[in-house]
């Protein structure tokens, strides 16, 4: 059963919207709105970065939805938010949107901090970079 906190939880092959995201969130009880922006950066381990895709395991997304409600069970949060890009990325493509909204702003620091984390801990998302100089690697592939 879904937490009532939790108002968005997807993953999707087309760019995300941030003001989707805060916009779900849009509650007049609600003192802070912790955002958490995760784009495609242009380097990674000393080497440059050319392009990434995200692949999800067929859980992903009822895992993502797990994390979600676990999250808002350990914090005091009026509403939780989750978006995660699938397919091709550019640099400077958007990838992950999460979000918190609590009465106040340490409560949802606390619980945006712990739902990023969290998701990159436990959702079967994996990534291939492909570098500049040819290279390639799988992250958080099993």
């Amino acid at each position: 059963m879904t937490h009532p906190a939790v108002r968005l939880v997807d993953l999707r092959d087309t760019p995300l919207s941030v003001e989707e995201v805060t916009g779900v969130l849009d509650d007049p009880t609600d003192g802070g709105v912790t955002v958490f922006i995760g784009r495609v950066r242009d380097h990674d381990g000393g080497k440059g970065v050319s392009g990434l895709d995200y692949s999800a395991h067929p859980s992903a997304l009822e895992r993502l939805r797990e994390v979600c409600d676990r999250v808002a069970e350990r914090h005091e949060v009026h509403g939780i938010a989750a978006v995660h890009r699938v397919g091709h990325l550019d640099i400077g493509d958007v990838a992950v949107v999460v979000a918190a909204a609590a009465a106040h702003r340490g409560q949802a620091f606390d619980a945006s901090r712990d739902l990023i984390d969290t998701l990159k801990d436990e959702v079967p998302i994996w990534k291939h970079q492909v570098f500049g100089d040819g290279t390639e690697e799988w992250v958080g592939a099993p």
